[in-house]
């Protein structure tokens, strides 16, 4: 299966956009197709024939929008921003002679037939472009729709007599449509302005000459150079220089981080002052920045119940409100004695314009899609806006102990040796756990290393052990290094550690060499994140680890969580979380891990929340959401940015709804007039979507 994004520059309208999505979905070859009406852009996953898809796409697309250019991403279209300056002063422009024409048409009352021209010339000025679509449509099969509907209320008016309500009621339509597109638009420059963080190009030391390259011509290894105000383009390590570096696009972070030789960078951040020599550790294609785009473009496409239900509910509410209207225009005069037809036709005309969904099909994608920006913008990645609505639910927070609620960053404490000397039990250890990427093992090696690199010549046959520790063959002695459970299972006896710091056993052939204690460090902001997210009442919150029960207590107490689990092995983790779930049929729970032991309990949880800034692929790629800096704290504003934009779309439906509700009632009665219709149709969406575009985290 392929895929392929397809850009619709310049769909503003969300109801055509709905029925373009819809008709793609349906082609034969294509699997599956997904509108993003902020970014413009349709992705589509198909079997084969992408160039007739394209085609298809855009037939399917003239056929709604026939403005609308079609084309591949990155194709691009020369001149847009400069072209879009010239429509906004052609539509100024229109609107003035238009203004001045409606003016002069009130203004001068006689003779009739000058009055009547200049109302029809400011008429055809305001909705001239609408008529012409409304014909189109209709010629297309496409009735119901807002052009459809403001064409026959106002053509309605003028048929009744009512010509300055109907050419006023097109102004302040276009005026709304105009001033709609321009928040719309806004909306999607700050939300991709957040995005605009792909290198354009690198900066290739090759036989001590600079060349211009593009990233994804690099390779791991490869020497790049990183000027002052340049974009890192992948993610090394750097081997020369001394500099601030900007990762606010990638964490949230707004202090600039300090970085010198054997510093990790990544790619997307920004170097602030000194020039960087970098040694590439990642090809483009899994660099940082392509990682955060992908996760941030796909969001879109796991759509929330509230949009998947407006989605729906626009398709039948629109034909719904035109029959409504169509009885309320016919029956009563039948009914009534009364049998007033200019009134039910005005009253019915009144139904017309109110049953545009636009504020809702527009506002709530927009709603779910700036929540997700701002996230995004503070360092917190959510993939989906359905992971958003979920985040509103969590009542249960459980997290890994080590690398989350601790630093993760472990030293040698304390070597106690049995039938070796210390020097050579460490020496065991660390060539033992060489290959491991485990923080306990890597402290290991880092404190043999200091004194002698390890020749990884002299290691073969090297086995993690899930659960248990690690095993290898060192200079033709087979070692085994963990917890006591692996020195059970291998029959080796030792006596038992209880002191405080997380132990790693060693031993051989039944033998026992003695152990090594490291001890990690609770994270500063432990404490205040847990009180943070009971503060959002969110009462149960739960550790679990593999560490002994007694450094998890000491954990559990230390930064005030409800309970712990400790001495478990990653399936108990799983196993653990089902029994959440089992003893409270309510429980909605979020986890937070870190490593790679952790993917199972991330893909089981109702969320899942990846630690990103050291976190493993595995974790990453199973997680719902990935904190980028491994911040604590952002566990509760991800929280909080998910309620209120879920409160802000839950506003968006009620108002929408309801100022509809109450128009529609008013006009079936005879107390609304056409303006307040046009109101409650694009008064309403322009609302909305500036409700929608509010900050989340306050």
């Amino acid at each position: 299966m392929e895929k392929m994004v397809i850009e619709l520059k310049g769909l503003t309208c969300s109801h055509c956009g709905g029925k373009i999505e819809n008709d793609v979905q349906k082609l034969n070859g294509v699997v599956n197709a997904t509108l993003n009406l902020m970014k413009q852009e349709l992705a589509v996953e198909f079997k084969e024939d992408k160039k007739r898809i394209l085609e298809d796409v855009k037939i399917i697309t003239n056929k709604y929008e026939p403005d609308v250019k079609v084309g591949l991403k990155d194709q691009g279209h020369s001149g847009e921003d400069h072209q879009d300056e010239e429509n906004t002063k052609i539509i100024i422009i229109r609107f003035a002679v238009g203004i001045l024409m409606f003016i002069a048409a009130v203004a001068i009352k006689e003779p009739q037939w000058l009055s009547t021209g200049l109302f029809m010339g400011a008429y055809f000025i305001f909705g001239g472009d609408v008529l012409v679509r409304a014909i189109k449509n209709i010629s297309k099969g496409q009735i119901f729709d807002e052009n459809f509907l403001m064409s026959i209320a106002t053509v309605g008016a003028i048929a009744i007599g009512e010509m300055p309500e109907a050419v006023f009621v097109m102004l302040f339509y276009q005026v709304g449509e105009f001033f709609q597109s321009l928040a719309v638009e806004k909306s999607r420059k700050s939300i991709r302005s957040l995005m605009d963080i792909r290198p354009d190009h690198a900066n290739l030391l090759a036989d001590e000459k600079i060349v211009k390259t593009r990233p994804e011509e690099i390779s791991i290894d490869d020497i790049i150079v990183v000027k002052p105000g340049e974009r890192v383009p992948l993610d090394g390590v750097v081997i020369d220089g001394e500099s601030a570096v900007d990762t606010s696009a990638l964490t949230g972070e707004s202090v600039p981080k300090k970085v010198y030789v054997n510093s990790e960078v990544l790619s997307g951040s920004i170097n602030t002052s000194g020039l960087l020599k970098i040694r590439v550790t990642q090809v483009f294609e899994k660099s940082t920045v392509v990682k955060i785009l992908e996760l941030t473009e796909n969001a879109a496409s796991k759509k929330t119940k509230a949009e998947q239900f407006i989605t729906k509910f626009a398709r039948i509410y629109t034909p719904i409100v035109v029959l409504c209207a169509v009885v309320l225009a016919v029956v009563p005069p039948i009914f009534t004695s009364e049998a007033d037809l200019k009134m039910w036709i005005g009253r019915a005309l009144i139904f017309l314009v109110v049953s545009c969904p636009c504020a809702l099909v527009l506002s709530v994608p927009l709603g779910f899609f700036s929540g997700i920006g701002e996230a995004s913008k503070n360092g917190i990645l959510v993939k989906g806006s359905n992971y958003l609505q979920a985040l509103c639910k969590i009542n249960t927070v459980v997290m890994d102990k080590t690398g989350t609620i601790t630093e993760g960053v472990f030293e040698v404490t304390e070597i106690k040796a049995n039938g070796v000397d210390e020097a050579e039990l460490l020496k065991l250890g660390a060539y033992a756990e060489k290959m491991s990427n485990h923080p306990i093992a890597k402290s290991i090696v880092n404190k043999y290393e200091v004194d002698e690199p390890i020749d990884v010549s002299k290691i073969s046959d090297y086995e993690e052990i899930g659960g248990y520790g690690v095993s290898a063959v060192v200079e033709g002695k087979k070692i085994f290094a963990g917890n006591l459970r692996l020195m059970k299972r291998e029959n080796i006896l030792c006596d038992e550690f209880n002191g405080m710091g997380s132990v790693v056993y060693l031993g051989a052939n039944g033998k026992y060499f003695g152990r090594i204690v490291v001890s990690d460090r609770i994270k500063k902001d432990s404490e205040k994140a847990i009180k943070a997210i009971k503060s959002m009442g969110i009462k149960n919150t739960v550790i679990l680890t593999g560490d002994s029960k007694k450094n998890a207590d000491m954990v559990c107490e230390a930064v005030g969580a409800d309970v712990v689990y400790s001495q478990l092995l990653p399936q108990d983790k799983v196993k653990k979380v089902e029994e959440l779930y089992s003893e409270n049929s309510y429980s909605k729970i979020l986890f937070v891990g870190d490593g790679i032991n952790d993917a199972p309990v991330l893909s089981r949880a109702e969320v899942g929340i990846a630690m990103g800034g050291v976190g493993s692929d595995a974790a990453i790629e199973a997680a719902d959401v990935v904190i980028m800096n491994d911040d604590l704290m952002k566990i509760a504003n991800a929280i909080k940015i998910a309620r209120n934009t879920n409160t802000i779309v839950m506003q968006n439906i009620v108002f929408a709804l309801g100022v509809k509700a109450v128009v529609l009632a008013m006009g079936a009665m005879g107390m609304a007039t056409m303006w307040m219709a046009v109101f409650a149709d694009v008064g309403v969406a322009f609302i909305a979507v500036l409700n929608s575009m509010r900050k989340k985290l306050k």
